[in-house]
């Protein structure tokens, strides 16, 4: 939105359903965006980077300034950068995020991604830290962790315990992949979030990659994906109204209207919301401030569940991983809703399947993965009908933008799949035979395999 628009008092319903529906996009301006999180270490201690200090997050930050990242402060600090239609963020315990810019292809996805992690792991070297994209941090308890200095997390950090056990343990200990696609219209929406809030398990068990905590085996292959669904029942999980009758942009703003809001910004500071939902902020119940388009595109980021609506769609549910996964994971979700024929083929596949039993595999995946299964779903049997659809969407979408096919990416979930064996449970294979259960040799051996780039032919 422009400066004009964003301070646009709210004043009806329609304003709402409005910013959505403004959010769709002709298929030639379809475009993909990846956001991806990872841990970083001090490679003495072994503890998360602080913000301050020598070779601390700040450094950092300071020092990619050098290739032509642009700072963000905050209170005098900064806290993101940004370059070329990408930004770096801090999430709460300083897991360090790159936002993507939008891309026409998976091609480019995977070399920024790549230019990505080379451009961190030199840094590393040069001050003595590292890096791990995982969905769960294997090493530090919650109490050890660093707060980041930005203000709007003071707010969370206070909010979380009331709502959730493992809010904070979510906002600290947890990274994740997420993948950012368009829609053309109300209807193509729709159809679009259904398949993706029933298909986001079976991406979950695919790409578990979360079995450690506090520096041993917790129990789960994707212990992220059970953190978040013990951190606020208000905003986070599954969301079952997707696949009401009448589902659209109107029902989705109803959603957002009863949320309760963490804050109210204005003017450089931040503000307590004093528990209100966004629908009691526009019925006036603030005594201080009126809701504005700013305040609503602000509230609209502060929901987190496995599908979230923006004006595009975020696929939300799937662990942390390498460069290979980042692009598989763009690659898989491109394939199965780019194409209107995998689309309505996904579509078809899901039609039959209700509500419980959905809700129940999503529970199941986090210790089962792929061999997770309820009524007539089984993950692992879903998880290769969802490959061969995206297979045969990327291949017809590289004919109809003449670029080179795009299916490649899908090789490393290739493997996963077929064998169903993944990330998570290969982890704790070599933890318990190769590492002896010595977790710091497991995390070594992390650190050599995460630059490899799988052998794309």
């Amino acid at each position: 939105m422009t400066t004009i628009e964003k301070q646009l008092e709210i004043h009806h319903k329609a304003q709402l359903i409005e910013y959505f529906a403004q959010g769709s996009k002709p298929a030639e301006k379809w475009g993909i965006g990846t956001e991806h999180e990872k841990f970083l270490y001090d490679k003495t201690s072994l503890k998360r980077l602080e913000y301050e200090g020598k070779g601390g997050i700040s450094d950092i930050l300071n020092h990619m300034q050098h290739d032509g990242w642009q700072p963000i402060y905050e209170n005098e600090k900064i806290v993101a950068l940004q370059k070329n239609g990408a930004s770096i963020t801090l999430e709460p315990g300083g897991q360090f995020e790159l936002s993507g810019d939008n891309f026409r292809t998976v091609h480019e996805t995977f070399n920024e991604t790549k230019r990505h992690f080379e451009e961190l792991s030199k840094i590393c070297s040069e001050h003595n830290f590292f890096s791990l994209p995982m969905g769960a941090d294997p090493l530090t308890l919650r109490k050890d962790v660093p707060w980041m200095p930005k203000e709007r997390y003071g707010f969370m950090k206070n909010y979380m315990p009331t709502k959730g056990d493992l809010g904070l343990d979510m906002m600290t200990n947890t990274a994740c992949i997420q993948v950012n696609l368009d829609y053309a219209s109300e209807a193509d929406m729709v159809k679009k979030m259904r398949v993706a809030q029933a298909l986001q398990p079976i991406a979950t068990a695919i790409f578990a990659n979360s079995p450690f905590s506090g520096g041993k085996p917790n129990g789960f292959l994707s212990y992220r994906a059970h953190i978040w669904d013990y951190t606020d029942p208000d905003r986070t999980g599954f969301l079952p109204f997707i696949f009401d009758k009448g589902f659209g942009f109107e029902r989705w703003v109803d959603y957002l209207l009863d949320v309760p809001m963490y804050f109210i910004y204005r003017n450089g500071e931040y503000h307590p919301s004093k528990g209100i939902t966004f629908g009691e902020f526009i019925g006036g119940k603030h005594q201080s401030f009126m809701p504005t388009m700013e305040d609503w595109e602000t509230h609209v980021s502060t929901v987190f569940p496995d599908v979230r609506l923006k004006r595009y769609i975020e696929m939300r549910g799937t662990d942390a991983s390498c460069v290979n996964h980042i692009a598989a994971l763009s690659a898989l979700w491109v394939g199965l809703i780019y194409d209107s024929q995998s689309l309505e083929e996904a579509y078809q596949l899901i039609a039959g399947w209700d509500i419980e039993t959905m809700q129940e595999v999503r529970l199941q995946v986090t210790t089962k993965a792929l061999n997770a299964a309820s009524g007539n779903m089984h993950v692992g049997n879903i998880s290769k009908q969802m490959y061969r659809i995206a297979l045969g969407g990327l291949t017809r979408r590289s004919v109809n933008l003449g670029i080179e096919n795009e299916s490649k990416f899908l090789d490393p979930l290739r493997e996963i799949i077929e064998s169903g064996i993944t990330q998570a449970e290969k982890h704790l294979r070599r933890y318990n035979e190769d590492c002896n259960k010595d977790l710091l040799k497991l995390v070594n051996a992390w650190q050599e395999d995460q630059m490899q780039i799988y052998p794309y032919k």
